[in-house]
């Protein structure tokens, strides 16, 4: 009987890191698909929750109406200036049972040849109803002479 509960512990252990290694790559994903493609609406609603806190490198905060609002007054479909081409690097991601936090180096290629820009971020993601979104964001402008590291 005992081995039987420890080859169960075991099993429900192994059950879990799947679960958890399946979150991993759908939450990364959802990260690197928003980044691509930040700059259009549709990122931005399925990326942020409704109840969404976030606070910008600026130190405002706002939340997820206020952002898909700012999009009304741009049409996604009339292409104007190409906007910095965001990545991550350095990317954590930390466990809390539905709850993940993801901390990374965000890095901001302009089109041109302007200085490319760094960021920390950290964002919390919750998971409900089978899906992950973004509850709350903070970002912080990486000084220039701290980014080169």
């Amino acid at each position: 009987m005992k081995r039987f509960i420890q080859l169960s512990a075991l099993l429900f252990v192994l059950a879990s890191s799947n679960v958890v290694a399946g979150d991993t790559d759908e939450i990364l994903g959802l990260l690197h698909d928003f980044l691509a493609n930040s700059g259009t609406k549709s990122a931005h609603e399925r990326f942020w929750a409704d109840d969404l806190v976030y606070t910008s490198s600026s130190g405002s905060r706002t939340d997820k109406a206020s952002i898909l609002a700012s999009f009304e007054a741009v049409d996604e479909d009339v292409e104007g200036e190409p906007g910095p081409v965001y990545s991550a690097e350095e990317v954590e991601l930390k466990w809390y049972e539905t709850t993940a936090v993801v901390a990374f180096k965000l890095v901001g290629t302009p089109p041109d040849n302007s200085p490319v820009m760094y960021y920390y971020n950290t964002g919390t993601f919750l998971k409900r109803d089978g899906e992950w979104r973004v509850v709350a964001w903070h970002a912080t402008k990486i000084p220039p002479a701290e980014d080169e590291t």
